[in-house]
């Protein structure tokens, strides 16, 4: 007696370092069966799957994705590449017959080429969910819970300090994404983007935001460190500090990449770097723990594992879904205000965002 398929198919493009914790999420998934990969490197995406699924795997491998649709007709394509592959790869999965496309972030290389991929995805009415997994890690998910509850009273701000460590010196990045060195903007297009959409996940929509960055290393092309203030229209305020050549207390820094602190009227939240929630009330001196000993598997408390089933959770009970391509443009045009503001060196109002 064999086990039944599971109701979905899924593929995924692309088989560099971050595709990894893709392909290894949807051969966990339940609800999906991973039945093809594609890469322009064909042994690299058959190594991949030898390593996360054994020799005899039996997962379909392609150097060329629309054969692999057109072989697999998947319900679910999942692009896993850098940036400038997205757009076209976006038209050609629209041609399939696909119910969900996933789009791994940044979206597309330009404002105005995310603009053109939502106006397609539009037209066509079809469902493309951006791989923006920083909202599914699971401290973040209860934190929202925590400020839903009222713990904190009136919110004041969130502060987020970003300490990975992974920048320092000429060999930064190369091992893992080295195409990391060449992005003129880095800081805020490939990694503060997850805390666009974290503070609106936890916050809401900001109506001004200012930036101030900096170069640390040099044998990168873009910021590395900087400051970014997100201004909310009842008085909140969200702070990102991020800094990549400096480190903060981890056994992996790269699980939390930092610490968070939320401060209201009736107390403060706290995470540490080790994924652990903790409470103080207002006036007092003790910190007691609300939250912790989350997933240790996959990336960022198995937060890629957790977007995907939140798509497959979708298609299979119509459960609402977070971050399609047209909702999350927003962090894409918040993204170019803040370098905006960076360029001007002032506040920079978000309603002019959307023009």
């Amino acid at each position: 007696m064999t086990d039944a398929p599971a109701p979905l198919k899924a593929v995924t493009v692309g088989a560099g370092y971050f595709a990894g914790f893709h392909v290894d999420g949807w051969l966990r998934n339940p609800d999906v069966t991973f039945a093809g990969l594609a890469d322009v490197d064909r042994d690299k995406a058959s190594g991949m799957l030898a390593a996360k699924a054994g020799a005899d795997h039996g997962v379909a491998v392609d150097a060329d994705a629309d054969r692999l649709f057109d072989a697999i007709r998947p319900d679910i394509i999942d692009i896993a590449t850098p940036p400038p592959a997205h757009f076209a790869l976006i038209k050609q999965a629209l041609e399939t017959d696909a119910r969900a496309i996933i789009c791994q972030k940044p979206f597309c290389t330009s404002l105005d080429e995310a603009r053109e991929a939502v106006h397609l995805i539009e037209q066509r009415k079809r469902l493309v969910v951006v791989h923006e997994n920083f909202r599914f890690q699971p401290w973040y998910r209860a934190i929202r819970e925590e400020l839903s509850s009222g713990r904190v009273g009136d919110l004041y701000q969130i502060s987020f300090r970003m300490r990975p460590g992974d920048g320092r010196g000429p060999d930064a990045y190369l091992s893992r994404q080295p195409y990391f060195q060449k992005m003129e903007r880095f800081l805020i297009h490939e990694t503060a983007v997850h805390w666009i959409d974290t503070f609106r996940y936890l916050m809401g929509e900001p109506d001004s935001v200012f930036a101030d960055l900096r170069r640390l290393n040099p044998v990168i092309a873009g910021e590395d460190a900087g400051f970014l203030l997100f201004r909310y229209p009842d008085g909140r305020r969200a702070v990102f500090d991020g800094n990549r050549l400096t480190d903060h207390v981890a056994d992996n820094t790269r699980f939390t990449m930092g610490e968070c602190l939320i401060e209201g009227s009736d107390g403060q939240i706290a995470l540490d770097g080790f994924g652990n929630l903790t409470f103080r009330s207002t006036g007092s001196r003790e910190w007691q723990p609300i939250g912790g000993g989350y997933s240790q598997a996959g990336f960022g408390g198995d937060s890629v594992f957790a977007l995907q089933k939140h798509v497959s959770d979708h298609l299979l009970t119509g459960s609402p879904i977070e971050n399609d391509a047209a909702s999350y443009l927003r962090n894409v045009e918040i993204e170019y205000a803040l370098y905006d503001s960076a360029t001007a060196g002032r506040v920079v109002d978000l309603g002019s965002a959307r023009a």
